[in-house]
């Protein structure tokens, strides 16, 4: 290949032959970034929420798979985990900093097939024991672009810039990865909701968002044109671009510049973990090293343009990509058939290692924002007439002259699961009955999923969960307030510690003994 010329950059900026040594290590970098959040929301959150005291215990899900299918390795040929073997709370957060120590050494530009194998079963292991915390589609697509990733690298070879060059057919799985997100996407909303259509969703979508974030408001209260305009932007990002991610150059780039600034849109208005960060890394396969060189620092170019200078072919990666090509292309049978389906279903895996999948997200948008309150007292009044005091969530609004925080790429799940649960039942979610029993309790580990404890002296008397509908004050209102509320019904009635019910409850669904 030509690594010089005379621009100095070291690549040209339209070679006869497109060069993606730029463009995997910035793939890598964003793919490590992303990993790190993810294990350091494992690691701060993993054990209130799954461990062996945590409101869906990991042991006795993997014992009612195991029963389910007849024995334990059954249950990891059906949902592979390293948690089949040994899954006490220390093994849960051993795991987790593994994965987190890796994800940094990944950022700081250092990968090769170990690595990336090793972070993909890790956060793989999860994911398939995470349960309820560990539903959303980002999860199997970060385990989707990580196997991905595993074969743009050498065997042994961590330098950032190693003596083989990525293997292109690599990253046109990375351009059929993103087709797949941002296609499926755009057609589960034409087929899902009316004001999709209608061009209206965005009126709704800032303010009942799961976790809206500090400039949700703002986009909130824009003129209804510019929110349309906003919907149309949508159409051309999730319907139109994807078109073009295996088109000529040109094409190829503005439909990834597209998609990017579509996600960095996202990013700023609302508070979506870390799904957006990931869509972007497959968006980056549609650029190659000479659009990356008008961006990259020099210094940067200068050591990729070397590499370029001095490669040698990897016939065993070369191999490797073809027999992965056609490993995806037969795994992608049942997601395509299920993205043309008028039936199409969302976020779903097809195989036992979450290698190809189908996506897609809001294909419906809510006109209005629920949130359960959980509130207790030390008075020995469970009526209305006691002083309530409410816990405060991380994420979602409680208070109403508080601003909604930056979470992402965070991700706070008990409060995305709240969100979930405020549109459904306690019977749909019965860990928030368990998680009740946990606030009489003041037990540790679920304060810890909250933004404080009201009651650090001693647990409350009685504690229950109020269903509000919440929408935004508008801005520069008198009395300074972010929100607006009223209350709909009571969600989970006052219970105390002692109440047999209560404890009944919990001893039938294995929680207590």
């Amino acid at each position: 290949m030509k690594a010089e010329n005379t621009n100095g950059e070291g690549f040209e900026a339209v070679p006869a032959k497109p060069t993606y040594w730029l463009t995997r290590f910035v793939i890598l970098r964003l793919l490590g970034f992303v990993y790190a959040v993810a294990f350091l929301v494992v690691i701060n959150q993993i054990i209130p929420l799954i461990g062996a005291n945590g409101l869906l215990p990991v042991g006795l899900y993997l014992k009612q798979i195991g029963n389910a299918l007849g024995s334990d390795s059954a249950g990891f040929f059906r949902l592979p985990s390293l948690f089949w073997f040994w899954h006490s709370d220390a093994a849960l957060l051993i795991v987790a900093w593994l994965g987190f120590l890796l994800s940094c050494i990944v950022v700081a530009g250092f990968a090769n097939v170990p690595v990336m194998v090793v972070l993909w079963f890790l956060y793989m292991s999860f994911v398939h024991v995470g349960q309820d915390w560990y539903g959303y589609g980002w999860e199997i697509q970060l385990t989707e672009t990580g196997f991905l990733s595993i074969f743009l690298c050498p065997m042994l070879d961590m330098r950032p810039f190693p003596k083989c060059a990525p293997p292109f057919l690599i990253l046109i799985l990375y351009r059929w990865l993103v087709f797949r997100i941002m296609f499926g996407a755009g057609l589960i909303k034409l087929r899902g909701d009316e004001i999709w259509r209608n061009a209206t969703a965005l009126y709704y979508h800032f303010e009942t968002q799961p976790i809206p974030g500090p400039l949700s408001r703002w986009f909130h209260f824009l003129p209804h044109a510019a929110l349309k305009i906003g919907v149309w932007f949508n159409w051309l990002a999730e319907i139109a671009a994807p078109l073009f991610v295996f088109g000529p150059r040109l094409a190829r780039h503005i439909a990834g510049v597209i998609v990017v600034l579509f996600q960095v849109n996202l990013i700023l208005s609302g508070n979506l973990s870390f799904l957006n960060w990931l869509t972007a890394i497959p968006a980056l396969a549609c650029f190659d090293d000479g659009f990356w060189s008008r961006i990259l620092p020099k210094w940067i170019v200068r050591k990729a343009s070397f590499a370029a200078a001095n490669a040698k072919e990897s016939r065993p990666m070369r191999t490797t990509a073809q027999v992965v090509v056609i490993v995806v292309l037969f795994l992608s049978v049942a997601p395509v058939v299920n993205m043309l389906s008028p039936k199409q279903i969302m976020n779903t895996s097809f195989d036992p290692l979450d290698l190809v999948n189908t996506y897609g997200a809001f294909g419906s948008v809510g006109k209005e924002r629920l949130n359960v309150v959980f509130e207790g007292t030390t008075d020995n009044d469970s009526t209305d007439k006691a002083a309530w005091k409410p816990y405060l969530y991380k994420g979602l609004p409680v208070l109403l002259d508080k601003q909604p925080p930056q979470i992402a790429p965070y991700q706070l799940r008990l409060d995305w699961q709240m969100w979930f649960a405020s549109m459904s039942s306690p019977e749909q979610y019965p860990w928030t009955t368990f998680l009740l029993w946990k606030l009489l309790q003041n037990d540790a580990g679920v304060l810890s999923l909250f933004a404080g404890n009201p009651f650090p002296g001693k647990p409350p008397k009685y504690v229950r969960a109020v269903l509000y509908r919440y929408w935004f004050a508008k801005p520069g209102n008198a009395q300074g307030l972010w929100w607006n509320r009223e209350r709909i019904s009571i969600w989970l009635p006052a219970m105390s510690a002692d109440d047999q019910i209560l404890i009944d409850y919990l001893k039938g669904g294995g929680w207590i003994r």
